[in-house]
């Protein structure tokens, strides 16, 4: 069976859930996915965690919670560099929107070699 094929069980969805939403501990989320109370439940819950069709599922999520907070980390940037106090927060923040936008200044680095390299090989 492949993994997506396989089903999750309400408990493997609430733990992953849970885990995404709130950002705690896999013991708390164990808990609060209806998994036994105490180390019992943080180890089946790890052991659940652990199964490749609910990696797949965690991966999901994230990333859908990631592409959530993106808008809203992009909206923070962009009103520190509009209306920030700080004239290096405002700096910093329009350098990285410029970085995002791909308008990232060339790095130059210089590399110098001095010394003498001499190679000797005897093949006899």
């Amino acid at each position: 069976m492949k993994i997506a094929e396989r089903k999750l069980t309400a408990k493997q969805t609430a733990l992953v859930d849970t885990l995404v939403a709130k950002g705690c501990s896999i013991k708390q989320a164990a808990a609060d996915a209806g998994y036994a109370e105490g180390e019992s439940g943080r180890v089946t819950a790890t052991k659940a965690l652990k199964l490749a069709h609910v990696q797949q599922y965690l991966m999901q999520r994230m990333n859908e919670e990631f592409g959530i907070s993106a808008t809203l980390a992009a909206g923070t940037v962009k009103r520190l560099a509009t209306g920030a106090k700080s004239e290096y927060v405002q700096l910093e923040a329009a350098k990285d929107l410029l970085d995002r936008a791909g308008y990232k200044p060339i790095d130059r680095s210089q590399v110098q070699v001095a010394g003498d390299i001499r190679v000797s090989i005897d093949l006899g």
